[in-house]
């Protein structure tokens, strides 16, 4: 950004902070907003990108500033607007930079919301021009990653290079305009202490997950959209041992495991002529080929469902997946949905006790109404009785009530019975629970 600023030999620097606070006092904000949209509209008319900007932005900055009487600060801002516009990602280049936000979600030209300490606000000083300007922004944000955007393929998720996911969505399929939703990667990723910091949940809680990971427990992982099931996923993998060979699948490549001995695998959408697709089933059927200790499903939504159960049955064990569901039964009950949806002729019974063969462990992680996360159930599958699947909540949290400033109040429960779970961890020669359960 500094770079574009010199070209124009502005002749006071001002750091981006003091810009955006000089900005607020401007006694001509109109004024700026008038030539900001009006240098940028001419960007897009023009269809003016880095490599042809240099003297055509010239021209039409010193045509459009021509007769108006700007100080230094007032100028530095807007050379810093238009050389996001060319250089960055247009009016949402701050947010991308800013590390506390985690989602970008534009609805419209002037309806741009963030998610910032788990709540989601409408950011008042950003907005676009019009349809075009987001449009163009979301070609220049894929473009480097090889993919496009138009009328005749209106809808694209992608992995950005910096592993950021983006959603877009432009008309005819979205009778408003073009939407776009960015869920952003951090670089930092989280650690167990960061959800102990957090109060994600306890100590207790922590070490159990742990044993469990490292006594090679399948797991399932579920909550809503936003609720940290990747983000639980990545910590829990790192309790996997250095000397095992890990495949991860995904649709979009979110995990990132610090293990040295990783092979991790995307899917891939279909080309122009509809052809090429390779899915997540795809990639689980050959990952059983692959001569794995651990498989890692980013999210399973699909056919791929009774692969994984079928891995899990065939000593494949210590697999790990996330899932959209309400509570851990909802999980189990929607893993059921999937396979039958999928066509496979299996008894409901006997499906149900594959599952239950399967899958050990189900936590479910939720945001709550104050923005927090909290791992709120740690259930056990126990059993099969009466022709369903047996859940035993071993740890949960419960909510008591809410603050005035609507802060959640709760406490963490753990069970006064000793969890089947247990003893299966205690059988791998994992002795580290005894303080808990014993």
């Amino acid at each position: 950004m500094q770079k574009f600023v010199d070209a124009f030999e502005v002749s006071e620097q001002l750091t981006e902070p003091q810009i955006l606070k000089d900005y607020e006092t401007f006694k001509n904000k109109e004024l700026l907003e008038e030539l900001r949209n009006k240098i940028i509209q001419n960007l897009i008319d023009n269809d003016i990108n880095a490599s042809t900007m240099n003297d055509f932005v010239r021209n039409q900055i010193d045509k459009t500033l021509e007769g108006y009487d700007l100080s230094n600060s007032e100028r530095s801002y807007l050379y810093n607007l238009i050389d996001n516009e060319i250089n960055g990602y247009g009016p949402i280049s701050e947010l991308l930079e800013d590390p506390d936000i985690t989602e970008i979600m534009v609805n419209g030209i002037n309806e741009i919301y963030i998610e910032l300490n788990g709540q989601i606000v409408k950011d008042e000083s950003v907005s676009f021009i019009n349809s075009d300007h987001i449009i163009r922004t979301i070609q220049r944000m894929i473009q480097p990653i090889g993919r496009t955007i138009d009328t005749s393929n209106p809808m694209i998720d992608a992995r950005l290079k910096d592993g950021s996911r983006l959603n877009a969505v432009i008309p005819p399929l979205s009778l408003k305009g073009p939407v776009l939703t960015i869920r952003k990667f951090k670089a930092e990723l989280a650690k167990i202490d960061d959800f102990l910091r957090n109060g994600t949940l306890t100590p207790y809680m922590a070490r159990f997950l742990e044993a469990c990971v490292k006594a090679k427990l399948n797991i399932i992982i579920c909550g809503g959209t936003g609720g940290g099931k990747t983000t639980l996923l990545n910590v829990l993998s790192s309790f996997i041992g250095s000397d095992e060979r890990i495949i991860t699948i995904e649709d979009a490549a979110e995990l990132k495991l610090e293990q040295e001995h990783v092979i991790s695998m995307e899917t891939r959408l279909t080309n122009y002529e509809g052809q090429g697709e390779i899915t997540i089933r795809d990639l689980v059927i050959n990952s059983l080929r692959m001569r794995p200790d651990r498989i890692i499903i980013g999210e399973v939504r699909g056919k791929e469902a009774f692969d994984m159960l079928q891995a899990m049955n065939t000593g494949h064990s210590g697999s790990l997946t996330t899932m959209h569901a309400n509570s851990p039964m909802d999980a189990l009950n929607r893993l059921e949905t999937m396979i039958l949806m999928a066509g496979m002729e299996i008894p409901v019974i006997a499906l149900r006790e594959y599952i239950e063969n399967a899958i050990n462990i189900v936590v479910h992680i939720q945001r709550l109404s104050d923005g927090k996360r909290k791992v709120t159930s740690i259930c056990e599958i126990c059993g099969f009785k009466d022709g369903k699947i047996e859940l035993k909540e071993i740890f949960s949290f419960k909510q008591t009530g809410i603050t005035n400033n609507g802060e959640v109040i709760g406490e963490f429960l753990m069970t006064r019975s000793v969890p089947t779970t247990y003893h299966k961890i205690v059988e791998r020669g994992i002795n580290d629970l005894k303080d808990i359960f014993e």
